[in-house]
């Protein structure tokens, strides 16, 4: 199978997967969600692969670099209002399959967050094993603001990962963390310049990547049961909020503002 949305190269035994729509600043898809899926199920059982890395791409505009990790949803896409409800619901179920992969894959997953990273992006790097930063880097859960609600589990992940008072402020409020204050919070391992970044999450997957393969995929099952233990109740759960919001007339309203690059006016419906 070709992929349009993602690139990837394999590395010594590091499968490096790269989200690839920098003209949209890798924003998600029903084709992107899809194809990330495909990817890790492909290696799923590949002994050859020991760690597994998602990252973003750079956009260049006039001779500028930017990079970007993901921007989340597509707005553009969600604003034609064509979805049905049906649609509605398969998309966020692509969603929410992609970010189980993630957290369920048997092989350790580093999120590489080399630029922005916001709702859908906030959530695919949240479930993986590490988050890793870039003095470029960024993350948020804007989602209150669009007129809509978080997915891939953050409600479970996010209290555990920071506290519940802490997680219900960055979920209130959208508030965008860079790479230091993250490290500091927990939410992310380690924040590098942008000169060396690649460079250092490298050596750290590799470092991963060296140990015995059995007992890291062991340490990862057994971490996780202790730690989450319902997340297919939490995801039903998001799943449903979700739905509920793209059905409301704010939910349109904060699309459209966002492509009109103006404030929204919500209205409680």
């Amino acid at each position: 199978m070709s992929y349009s949305t993602i690139k990837y190269e394999l590395n010594d035994g590091i499968l490096i997967l790269r989200l690839n729509r920098p003209e949209r600043m890798n924003a998600v898809n029903e084709e992107m969600y899809s194809e990330i899926s495909h990817l890790l199920q492909k290696y799923r059982e590949d002994q050859g692969i020991r760690v597994v890395l998602l990252t973003g791409s750079v956009r260049i505009r006039d001779g500028t670099e930017k990079q970007a990790f993901c921007a989340g949803a597509d707005l553009k896409k969600h604003s034609t209002g064509e979805r049905t409800h049906a649609q509605k619901r398969k998309y966020i179920e692509e969603a929410h399959e992609t970010t189980r992969l993630l957290y369920r894959y048997p092989k350790p997953v580093i999120a590489a967050v080399n630029g922005p990273a916001r709702g859908a992006g906030a959530e695919m790097a949240l479930s993986c094993d590490f988050i890793i930063m870039s003095d470029k880097a960024s993350i948020a859960f804007p989602e209150t603001g669009l007129g809509t609600f978080v997915g891939g589990g953050v409600t479970l992940h996010l209290p555990r990962t920071l506290g519940l008072m802490k997680a219900k402020e960055l979920v209130y409020t959208g508030r965008v963390l860079d790479g230091p204050e993250a490290v500091g919070l927990g939410m992310a391992l380690y924040c590098y310049p942008m000169a060396v970044f690649m460079e250092k999450v490298m050596e750290f997957a590799a470092g991963i990547a060296r140990k015995a393969p059995i007992p890291t995929a062991m340490a990862k099952k057994h971490l996780q049961q202790s730690y989450a233990l319902d997340l297919e109740t939490v995801l039903q759960l998001e799943s449903d909020a979700i739905l509920a919001c793209m059905d409301t007339e704010d939910w349109q309203e904060g699309i459209e503002a966002f492509a009109e690059k103006r404030n929204p006016v919500y209205r409680g419906r």
